[in-house]
């Protein structure tokens, strides 16, 4: 009867004491958490309540304090803000996944044997691709379509470069989008060899061939967001920067987003056509939880690669060809002011010098007297020594460090030794803006993040390439790198009060690593991927 008594005592005092404690819905015990808060102070556990971060300490602190019904030991693994995407195509991804994947092909024959085996798996009505690259072929040219004619005569086929900035369409294709030799677009250019079209099509003229693709239905582009949030989310991506998105797109995410169909957190460039423009400042920033709509993307010029970069100077392997703006620039003015008006952000494309001349004098002449508007440089990838300064107003780089370690192979030859040397310079922007955000471009490179934090760190390809980095001068310290890829992200889009760090009151959204990006060997980074991913408290991976 005593033993039953003490027994008995001993689960009443276990319980006042639970009573005690307050109720958490997750605890993590025992990592080594890299909070990135001001101080880039470290702790040791955290809980959360509601998908928020209720305390954050060391473990003892924490289990003395709270309880939960889920408590994961992490042994000693290593905890991160959930990373963002700070320039991303999420929704082209998802839909890319349905069509030919021509990442990596060596040659336009590896295309088009490719694009065969596709369609005799798939029998679509309509063939489309994205991925191919001359440059890496032995022949570095356009190709020709004349071949994809001959094996496609009654079916389009539209197989879109790896940088989005141009595409080669069979002759059905070109038909359909009613692209002849006298055809006149400004903006970009329909490629005509001895009077005959090549199937080549460069930046603005590519709207007619995809205004003629059969628009997908409402579930294969929600098979399409949810395929990519699954690759993401494996990647512990928690936050995505969708780099142009049209309305329907948008409402759609959304709707997923509220039926919980969708967890992803989503940063909404709308893209910036005039009736976006009109609809979007009528109707105001609109933000949820999980979606954030208060930035247009505008599109200032093509890519380098495709030679489509605005320069200041002649391209010094194309004598005579400068590339091109695709908007007059008193149109580019009259956006921008229209955009300043509002509460929304400006977040322009800008890869040659020239088109970032002419954006950064434009934004620093609609946002005077303006503060903290945030307006973003998406790529600010080749630069005039002067127009650095421009990052000195609070004007945001936003960069791809794959871009440079991609490019580097031939990005010279395009601009020569001189221009190279102000080209993909990571640190000298930092330097001058105080942040840098950093992404990937996926699907124009690849989605891992830690390819990101490698490129940026390191400088180098996969294959470890060049000894000593790329223009290592532009390198970013590891520090720098995380805090471009969480923070510093958030903080560009007016979400660094709630996400870019784990500290109290902001969303749990995290990642678990069993290695440590922060001081391992730098050239095992890009192979290393997270045990779990973690959006506002709820396991996703």
């Amino acid at each position: 009867m005593k033993f039953k008594f003490v027994f008995l005592s001993f689960a009443l005092v276990h319980f006042a004491n639970a009573q005690k404690k307050q109720l958490a819905d997750l605890i993590v015990t025992n990592a080594k958490v890299y909070t990135v808060n001001k101080n880039f102070d470290k702790a040791e556990a955290f809980a959360v309540s509601n998908g928020k971060i209720m305390a954050i300490g060391t473990s003892e602190a924490i289990q003395k304090k709270y309880t939960s019904p889920k408590i994961i030991n992490a042994k000693n693994k290593f905890v991160y803000p959930g990373f963002y995407d700070a320039h991303a195509h999420f929704y082209s991804y998802g839909m890319n996944l349905q069509t030919v994947d021509l990442r990596g092909t060596k040659s336009f024959e590896e295309v088009v044997e490719k694009v065969i085996a596709f369609q005799k798996e798939k029998n679509l009505p309509y063939i489309q691709g994205r991925g191919w690259d001359q440059n890496d072929w032995a022949i570095k040219e356009f190709p020709n379509k004349e071949i994809l004619d001959k094996l496609f005569p009654n079916t389009p086929v539209a197989l879109t470069r790896i940088d989005g900035h141009a595409l080669l369409a069979n002759a059905k294709a070109l038909e359909l989008a009613g692209i002849s030799p006298k055809t006149k677009v400004e903006g970009g250019q329909i490629e005509i060899k001895n009077g005959i079209l090549t199937g080549i099509v460069i930046d603005n003229p590519m709207e007619l061939v995809y205004a003629s693709i059969p628009k997908p239905s409402k579930q294969t582009q929600a098979n399409a967001l949810k395929a990519a949030e699954k690759a993401v989310f494996d990647y512990g991506l928690t936050t995505i920067n969708e780099a142009g998105l049209e309305r329907e797109t948008i409402d759609l995410i959304d709707s997923l987003q509220q039926a919980n169909q969708l967890d992803v957190n989503v940063y909404a460039m709308v893209m910036a056509s005039k009736e976006n423009v009109d609809y979007y400042t009528q109707l105001g920033t609109y933000k949820t939880d999980k979606l954030n709509v208060r930035s247009f993307k505008f599109v200032g010029d093509g890519a380098l690669g495709s030679r489509g970069a605005c320069l200041h100077k002649a391209y010094s392997d194309k004598p005579r060809h400068f590339g091109a703006l695709l908007s007059p620039i008193k149109d580019i003015r009259q956006i921008a002011q229209q955009i300043a008006e509002s509460d929304y952000q400006m977040n322009s494309h800008a890869i040659g010098d020239s088109t970032n001349t002419v954006l950064l004098k434009i934004y620093k002449e609609v946002l005077a007297g303006k503060s903290d508007r945030r307006w973003k440089i998406e790529h600010a990838q080749i630069m005039q020594e002067p127009d650095f300064e421009y990052f000195k107003l609070g004007i945001i780089p936003s960069v791809q460090p794959t871009h440079a370690t991609s490019d580097m192979y031939w990005a010279q030859d395009r601009v020569g030794k001189e221009r190279i040397k102000n080209s993909y310079a990571y640190k000298k922007l930092l330097n001058k803006a105080g942040i840098i955000a950093l992404g990937t471009d996926f699907p124009i490179e690849e989605i891992n993040p830690m390819y990101t934090f490698y490129a940026a760190v390191a400088r180098k390809d996969l294959k470890k390439y060049p000894e000593g980095g790329f223009q290592s001068e532009n390198a970013l310290t590891r520090e720098e790198t995380l805090k471009g890829m969480t923070i510093w992200a958030a903080y560009s889009n007016f979400e660094d009060n709630e996400k870019g760090s784990l500290e109290v009151g902001k969303w749990a959204d995290f990642t678990i690593f069993d290695s440590d990006i922060m001081i391992m060997d730098i050239d095992g980074v890009p192979y290393v991927k997270p045990i779990n991913t973690f959006v506002k408290g709820k396991q996703v991976k």
